[in-house]
C-alpha cells in the first residue's frame, strides 16, 4: 500500500510538512516504518492557501518518480506554504506490468467538484468489477479519468455516488461504495481484499476513511491486526492485518510555530487548531488512532480544528 498525509491548519511550509522531518511522507518513499515495500512509483500533492493566486482551487502537484528523486522537491515545497494539503507517495507491485506515469499518481483531481482524492489501499479486479459498476459512474467524472488505476475509478465511482457535500452525504456515499463492490465481487465470483484507506479533501476539510472487505469479500473480517502483522510479509494473514490495521490523527496548535518537527504544543482537543490524518505515526507523539471500520471528519472552523469519528455499516 501507499502512504497518505492529509493537514489542516494554519498556512505551513510544505518543506516543513513533508521534507524536513526525520520520518516526513518524502522519507517514507524510501524508508515506511509499517509497509514491506519502498514507495517508487511517483508522488504527488495537493495544496490550498490564501497566498496561492486562486486560493479557492486546490494546486496539484505530479511526479511519477521516486519522491527522494525528483529535483524539483527541494526548490518547489520551500517556495509554498498552504493551510490544507494532501499528500501522497505510490507504492506499486514490482512489476513491467505496472505503469509508472503522471496520470497515475495521486492525488486525483477533477473538475466539477470541490473534493480530490488519494489513498493506500487496493481494489482487486476492478478492470472485471467494472462490468457490474460502471452503471452507477456519471459520465462528466468517467469522461474525466486518464489513468489506469483502482484508486481513480474508486474516486470516478464515490464522486458519482455523492448527493451532496455534507458529512453525511460523504458518509452514505462510502457506505453505498463498498456495499456495490461487494455486490459486484459476488455477482461475478471475484472476491477478493479490498482496502479504503483513503483521504478525501476539501479546502479546510480533511475526511479520513479506514474501511474494506475480507478475503472472501465478507465486510467485517475477524482478526487481531498486530499478531496478523508477525506473519511473512505477502501472506494472506499479513495482507489481512495491513486491511485491519489503523490509520492515525494527531491534531494541536502551534503546528507551523515549529520548524523541522511534527511536534504540536500540548493542548486539550477543544483548544486544537490543526490537524494530521496519515497512514502511520510520523513522530514520537502520541497519535490517535482511526480504527477499522471507521470515518473521521476533520474541519477548520475559524482558527479550530473539530474532529467527528463515526462508525461505518452496511
Amino acid at each position: 500500500m501507499c502512504r497518505v498525509l492529509a493537514y489542516i491548519g494554519p498556512e505551513i511550509s510544505l518543506e516543513q510538512l513533508l521534507l524536513t522531518p526525520t520520518n516526513s511522507l518524502i522519507n517514507q518513499a524510501l524508508n515506511p516504518e509499517l509497509h514491506p515495500e519502498l514507495q517508487l512509483a511517483g508522488w504527488g500533492f495537493g495544496a490550498w492557501g490564501e497566498h496561492l493566486l486562486r486560493p479557492e482551487e486546490p494546486l496539484v502537484y505530479h511526479r511519477p518518480m521516486a519522491a527522494f528523486y525528483d529535483d524539483n522537491a527541494g526548490t518547489l515545497l520551500p517556495s509554498l506554504q498552504a493551510s490544507t494539503v494532501l499528500a501522497h507517495v505510490r507504492a506499486a507491485a514490482y512489476d513491467s506490468k505496472v505503469v509508472i506515469a503522471d496520470e497515475n499518481c495521486h492525488p486525483f483531481s477533477y473538475e466539477g467538484t470541490r473534493w480530490i482524492v488519494a489513498q493506500n489501499g487496493y481494489l482487486p479486479g476492478w478492470q472485471l468489477l467494472q462490468r457490474e459498476l460502471l452503471q452507477h459512474c456519471k459520465d462528466e467524472y468517467l469522461r474525466q479519468m486518464r489513468g489506469s488505476t483502482d484508486t481513480e475509478f474508486i474516486y470516478v465511482l464515490l464522486l458519482s455516488l455523492l448527493q451532496g457535500d455534507r458529512d453525511e452525504d460523504v458518509q452514505r456515499a462510502v457506505e453505498e461504495l463498498l456495499r456495490l463492490v461487494a455486490g459486484a465481487m459476488q455477482s461475478l465470483n471475484l472476491p477478493g481484499l479490498t482496502k479504503l484507506k483513503m483521504a478525501l479533501v476539501s479546502q479546510d476539510r480533511v475526511i479520513g476513511i479506514n474501511w474494506g472487505l475480507g478475503h472472501e469479500g465478507e465486510v467485517d473480517p475477524a482478526g487481531d491486526w498486530r499478531e496478523l502483522r508477525k506473519a511473512e510479509a505477502g501472506t494472506k494473514e499479513f495482507d489481512l492485518g495491513m486491511l485491519l490495521e489503523p490509520m492515525h490523527l494527531l491534531l494541536g496548535r502551534n503546528f507551523d510555530k515549529d520548524p523541522g518537527t511534527y511536534g504540536f504544543e500540548e493542548c486539550t482537543e477543544e483548544e486544537a487548531t490543526a490537524a494530521v490524518f496519515a497512514s502511520e505515526p510520523l513522530t514520537d507523539d502520541e497519535w490517535l488512532p482511526l480504527e477499522y471500520g471507521s470515518i473521521v471528519f476533520l474541519t477548520k472552523d475559524g482558527e479550530r480544528v473539530t474532529r467527528r469519528v463515526e462508525e461505518l455499516s452496511i
